[in-house]
């Protein structure tokens, strides 16, 4: 049994349609062709291109993605609710392992820094704890988790002048196919153990109802608004002055530098989630709760496009757009998305990745 789309709770779609933007701005920077500096960014910046690393820099990158993992715990737990213990946990697995699948033929075929993957082999391994587990359990999880994200974010402050996804620069789709296998394989399991935190604390949440109960919790998501945003972009500002190219600092300074990035990237991702939820107590624009509602389609259809204009291996822009270029690329993107959102949502269809996971998970029944 899948839950119909009018039955849905507002605010974590409104989330998931936002996140969408960030997720672009996050991602379409690594296809960008050319030396390499922090965090993906190419080195050398200047002008507006500086400017822009560094506003992504404390407010998308490393923030995106824990938005989206503590949003999968949270809808793990709206799952669960619907079944008995045995059958929630059973069903939990089953999605987590199609994920699995999917993030697979994501990765190994278009973007090998795919996240879809890492989630499902989160779900797999966390169901009897989000069903099962008390609250202290889930709680150690998230805090461990998110020491071990700080903690591994040190080192993201030095420059290797390597790229993040080498494939990108491959010349021919082959020897790119060959390299994503490679790069989509560590990226998974690197990518579950850093957002492992913020899915059990996405669980936390989704017990007490915070995103789906915004009026009840104004006080608490209003604190959590502000501090988390707070951190986020006071914690990002050292990280972002060096991919600016504004800073460089040496040492110490850089594993600072990068702790800080990681611990505010956790706080951004919460920050955001309470955001939308207060947003969506007076405001639920369309068009973001119908890309949110075919989150997984609009986020694959995203890798598409990437794929598509700029590895040197396809069109090849990636070494001709800039930074700025880029992220307005992104934000056209993710337009794009709304839009189709919006026409399948006129006609009260599901996106194509979410019909194909909910009968893989729930069986052949229709669903609409």
């Amino acid at each position: 049994m899948s839950t119909p789309s009018a039955a849905r709770a507002i605010a974590p779609d409104l989330a998931r349609g936002a996140m969408l933007l960030l997720i672009a701005l996050a991602n379409v920077h690594l296809f960008l062709l050319g030396p390499a500096g922090v965090r993906g960014y190419p080195a050398g910046l200047a002008g507006v291109d500086g400017v822009v690393a560094f506003l992504q820099m404390v407010l998308v990158d490393g923030r995106a993605y824990p938005l989206f993992a503590l949003l999968v715990g949270y809808g793990a737990t709206q799952s669960a609710r619907r079944w008995e213990p045995a059958a929630a946990v059973s069903l939990l697995r089953r999605r987590g392992g199609w994920m699995i699948a999917i993030g697979a033929v994501h990765g190994v075929l278009l973007f090998p820094g795919d996240i879809v993957a890492a989630y499902g082999l989160l779900l797999v391994a966390l169901a009897g704890v989000v069903v099962r587990g008390t609250d202290v359990t889930l709680g150690t999880i998230a805090v461990l988790g998110c020491v071990f994200t700080a903690l591994t974010s040190a080192f993201s402050g030095f420059s290797t002048g390597v790229a993040v996804l080498p494939s990108i620069a491959a010349p021919d789709v082959g020897s790119a196919l060959v390299l994503h296998l490679g790069e989509w394989s560590v990226g998974t399991v690197n990518s579950a153990l850093v957002t492992a935190g913020m899915v059990a604390l996405g669980a936390l949440l989704g017990r007490r109802r915070l995103l789906e109960e915004p009026e009840r919790h104004r006080r608490v998501l209003g604190w959590a608004a502000v501090l988390g945003l707070a951190v986020a972009v006071a914690a990002g500002v050292p990280l972002a002055l060096v991919a600016a190219g504004w800073w460089a600092p040496a040492g110490v300074a850089t594993l600072l530098a990068g702790v800080l990035h990681g611990l505010g990237g956790l706080a951004g991702g919460l920050g955001y989630a309470a955001v939308f939820a207060l947003v969506a107590t007076r405001w639920a624009p369309r068009p973001l709760l119908a890309a949110g509602r075919r989150s997984l389609s609009c986020y694959l259809g995203q890798s598409v496009v990437w794929v598509a204009l700029l590895p040197a291996w396809t069109l090849g822009f990636g070494a001709d757009l800039s930074v700025a270029q880029a992220a307005l690329l992104a934000v056209g993107v993710w337009g794009a998305g709304l839009a189709v959102g919006i026409a399948l949502d006129r006609v009260d269809r599901r996106g194509p990745a979410e019909v194909l996971l909910r009968r893989l998970t729930y069986g052949p029944a229709p669903i609409r």
